[in-house]
């Protein structure tokens, strides 16, 4: 089965995470997570990126977020940063979505984890009939979702 590789710049980047990791268990896709920053620890990063057999890598950091770009320079694989919100929420996210020409990373919003872990489903459905089976699910719920959330919408207003 594919497997994703959740990096952290920091520890305090785990609420992100969280909602990643509540996606990816709810797809039943295999991950493993970790902590390494790119200008503290680079060597961890790329041990962790060259040594990974994982498909898809999510890259989540805050302020100068380089983290997602350093996990895509070690790697030929996908990578989906996700910056993190704080007190400079504008540089983390200029930061994953302003990578130079031939390193891309697919960028979701602030704080996004859940989306990061959606669109690695997506990618890794590509290779697996059964996964795109359950991402079509996942999307017909949500559909029911906003269907429901209309229906009390207009009961609560009286209409």
């Amino acid at each position: 089965m594919s497997k994703v590789s959740i990096i952290m710049g920091s520890k305090s980047d785990f609420p992100v995470a969280e909602k990643a990791i509540a996606i990816l268990k709810k797809f039943g896709v295999r991950y493993d997570i970790a902590v390494a920053s790119a200008h503290r620890t680079p060597g961890r990063v790329e041990d962790l990126v060259k040594g990974s057999g994982s498909d898809v890598f999510i890259a989540i950091a805050g302020m100068s977020a380089a983290l997602p770009g350093a996990v895509a320079s070690f790697t030929v694989r996908p990578v989906i940063g996700v910056p993190v919100s704080g007190t400079m929420k504008l540089d983390s996210l200029l930061s994953v979505v302003q990578m130079p020409p031939g390193i891309p990373v697919a960028a979701v919003g602030l704080d996004r984890g859940d989306n990061a872990a959606i669109l690695a489903v997506e990618i890794l459905s590509l290779q697996d009939p059964e996964l795109r089976s359950r991402l079509c699910e996942y999307r017909l719920e949500q559909a029911d979702k906003v269907i429901a959330d209309s229906e009390k919408v207009v009961a609560d207003a009286g209409c």
